[in-house]
């Protein structure tokens, strides 16, 4: 039972296909157009989009978004590029929709 507790991770809510390792969450306090999300370093099981230019709250930035590679799910998107000093941390990492993933437990 104490095994459960060390290595949550978070899954398509849809097809419950896993998508990110708590260990790679990054930030609970990211905003998406379904209200919350959250940034990752690293995601799994993922189909990227084509690259945008995208308008977003703290600027604007290369983006693609993130599917689930199962069900085809849109569940947020990863950052490119930053056309922003300041918004650089952002590059390479992913923004997840909490209303789109389950977090579980191995």
């Amino acid at each position: 039972m104490e095994d459960l507790d060390k290595n949550p991770f978070y899954s398509c809510n849809r097809c419950r296909n896993p998508i990110a390792l708590r260990d790679n969450l990054l930030s609970k306090a990211f905003k998406a157009q379904s209200g919350q999300a959250y940034m990752f370093s690293d995601a799994k099981n993922f189909v990227l989009g084509e690259n945008k230019v995208r308008q977003l709250m703290t600027g604007r930035f290369v983006v693609a978004d993130v599917y689930c590679s199962n069900c085809g799910e849109v569940l947020g998107w990863k950052y490119l590029k930053s056309f922003h000093v300041s918004q650089n941390y952002k590059v390479g990492n992913f923004i997840i929709e909490k209303a789109k993933v389950l977090k579980e437990y191995a």
